[in-house]
C-alpha cells in the first residue's frame, strides 16, 4: 500500500487522473505499491495477462505495437505523473501493447482485479475510475493514430 498523500501529490496534475476525488484516491492507494524497473525492462507485454496497472512516478516508459514482422514502433511516451495500461478493465483482459522503460522507472503498480472488484462494489469509485480510463483510451488513440496509419 502506498500512502495517498504521495498518490494524491502525483495525480494532481497528471493529465489523465486530475480531479479524482479523495473517496477515489483513498481508495487506490490501497490497492497499490511501488514498483521500480530498469532501463530498457519490460513493464508490460502485448497478448500477456493484464493484472496491473501503473501510474509512473519517474522515468520515462516508451508505448509500443508491433509493426510487421515482430518490428516493435513506439506510438507514444510517457512521463512522471502518466497512467500506463488500460487493457486491465476489459475481458479479456490481454495488453493490446507493449511498453518498456526507456530511463530507470518508478512507478505505482496497482492490481487491477482488487481494483475491479472495488469499481464493482462501488458505482461512483467505478464511474471515476471508466472516466479516467475513457480519457486515456481517446488521448492514446489520438496520439497513435498518425503512426498506425502511415501518416508523419
Amino acid at each position: 500500500m502506498i500512502e495517498i498523500r504521495d498518490l494524491k501529490a502525483l495525480v494532481s496534475n497528471a493529465q489523465n487522473l486530475s480531479g479524482l476525488s479523495e473517496k477515489t484516491l483513498q481508495i487506490l492507494s490501497q490497492c497499490a505499491q511501488e514498483q521500480r524497473f530498469a532501463e530498457n525492462a519490460h513493464l508490460l507485454r502485448t497478448g500477456e495477462p493484464a493484472d496491473r496497472f501503473f501510474v509512473l512516478r519517474e522515468g520515462r516508459v516508451s508505448i509500443e505495437l508491433e509493426a510487421g514482422h515482430k518490428k516493435m514502433t513506439t506510438i507514444q511516451t510517457l512521463d512522471a505523473g502518466s497512467l500506463l495500461g488500460w487493457s486491465w478493465l476489459m475481458a479479456p483482459h490481454r495488453w493490446h501493447f507493449s511498453a518498456q522503460a526507456t530511463t530507470p522507472v518508478v512507478a505505482y503498480c496497482f492490481d487491477a482485479k482488487v481494483v475491479r472488484e472495488r469499481m464493482e462494489q462501488d458505482h461512483d469509485f467505478g464511474y471515476e475510475i471508466l472516466n479516467c480510463i475513457a480519457r486515456l483510451m481517446a488521448q492514446r488513440l489520438e496520439s497513435a493514430l498518425p503512426q498506425i496509419v502511415g501518416i508523419t
